[in-house]
């Protein structure tokens, strides 16, 4: 018999069952959403200064939103991103 209680068992039922599922989620959307924006960035030819400009903030901040490990940037930061590569930031609760 195995020990293992999580056989079987979806991977999201384990992370929540661990109670690591929200951090985990959001950390994944982060990650996403900073790869679209510099695929976004790569496909007009912007450089980080450029699209700072655009977004009317500092090179740092264009950093820290491009860092996928963090998972800590504004909803307003992100929509002004998307609105200078041309897109919308959309939202959704399922």
């Amino acid at each position: 018999m195995n020990s293992n209680r999580h056989i079987g068992s979806a991977f999201d039922e384990f992370l929540q069952e661990e109670g690591l599922y929200a951090d985990v989620a959001a950390h994944a959307i982060k990650r996403v959403l900073a790869w679209q924006i510099e695929q976004a960035m790569q496909a007009q030819g912007l450089t980080k200064v450029a699209m700072a400009k655009r977004m009317k903030t500092s090179r740092a901040q264009l950093d820290r939103l491009l860092d996928p490990a963090n998972d800590k940037v504004q909803l307003d930061t992100m929509q002004r991103a998307a609105a200078a590569v041309g897109r919308k930031l959309l939202l959704e609760l399922a």
